[in-house]
């Protein structure tokens, strides 16, 4: 088995009211929006901890406190989505890294075995990916720069996935698909116990 050296990427917006899971505050208010954007948050960041790897924070802006601590801060560099994923990875890559997984931070049933399992398919395949319910993903690895997988994407649509994949065959990658996730965007996806905990 080829050396890998390991490192997983999460994109996070600091959890500033009014400025996050807008979709979702439209139904349920800012201030229980932001209370779930940080459950999230902790979410993501316990499940990644238990992951062996190296992990990098990509925040939208710099953070004061310590939330995550132990993991590599880093700032989000870019206009689109893809520009500022394509940055995250290229900055990996010129660190050594040679197996490298993107995650979000929106998907409360993201767990260990499926992020270890990226790293896994990487061995044997040019990419990883994590379909979300919305028609986009939650998780994208690979072990090279790919960036057409970047370019020419309806970001924030439900054509993410679709188009991603459309790009792996036309460059004739070889891909694992992941399970379907679904990411909080509205209040029909948020765990109906992190709900009852804010009433």
């Amino acid at each position: 088995m080829e050396n890998q050296k390991k490192g997983l990427i999460i994109f996070a917006r600091k959890p500033v009211l009014g400025t996050v899971k807008t979709r979702l505050a439209k139904g349920i208010g800012e201030e229980k929006a932001l209370q779930i954007y940080i459950k999230l948050l902790q979410h993501t960041r316990a499940v990644a901890k238990q992951v062996q790897c190296d992990c990098f924070i990509f925040l939208t802006e710099p953070t004061e406190d310590d939330f995550w601590n132990g993991f590599f801060c880093e700032q989000q560099q870019g206009n689109t989505l893809g520009e500022k994923m394509q940055h995250a990875f290229e900055m990996l890559f010129k660190k050594g890294y040679n197996h490298c997984v993107i995650v979000g931070s929106d998907c409360p049933t993201l767990e260990k075995k499926i992020i270890e399992n990226a790293f896994i398919s990487l061995s044997e395949n040019d990419v990883a990916i994590g379909p979300a319910g919305d028609g986009g993903y939650y998780l994208l690895g690979m072990k090279k720069l790919i960036s057409p997988l970047f370019k020419n994407k309806d970001w924030s649509t439900e054509n993410v996935f679709k188009q991603t994949m459309e790009d792996i065959a036309n460059l004739q990658l070889t891909f694992k698909v992941l399970p379907l996730l679904n990411d909080v965007d509205e209040k029909k996806d948020v765990p109906v116990a992190w709900l009852k905990e804010l009433e």
